[in-house]
């Protein structure tokens, strides 16, 4: 029972830490950094995570799109005419950063290709 509960411990430890790392704005590797957490585990957790609240699985399947989050813009504060990159995360942790004036066909075509499972 003991085991049980430690997990659930984690677990609401774990989604605390990925909300919070949402919000933030900040890539996963800085995130850790600041939280002194590996990325690894954020990583593997992210994915249980998702998995425990019903994200099928993918293994040998490929889905017929890839699947999005909800898109939040976070601008740095700077005054640059250089428009500021969007980053896309992928649900597998793969990450593709583009320009604001990116062409729509071609970062279906690239998330399309980021989704494909691993070898």
């Amino acid at each position: 029972m003991a085991r049980w509960q430690r997990d659930r411990a984690k677990e609401r430890s774990w989604r605390r830490h990925v909300a919070r790392w949402q919000r933030s704005g900040l890539s996963v590797r800085d995130y850790c950094a600041a939280e002194g957490l590996t990325e690894g585990n954020f990583y593997a957790w992210r994915r249980a995570l998702l998995e425990r609240d019903g994200e099928p699985k993918r293994r040998g399947r490929r889905p017929a799109t890839p699947a999005f989050l909800p898109v939040r813009i976070v601008s740095d504060g700077a005054t640059s005419t250089t428009p500021a990159p969007v980053e896309v995360v992928c649900v597998n942790g793969r990450v593709l950063r583009v320009g604001r004036d990116f062409d729509p066909q071609v970062v279906r075509q690239l998330l399309a290709l980021l989704e494909e499972p691993v070898c």
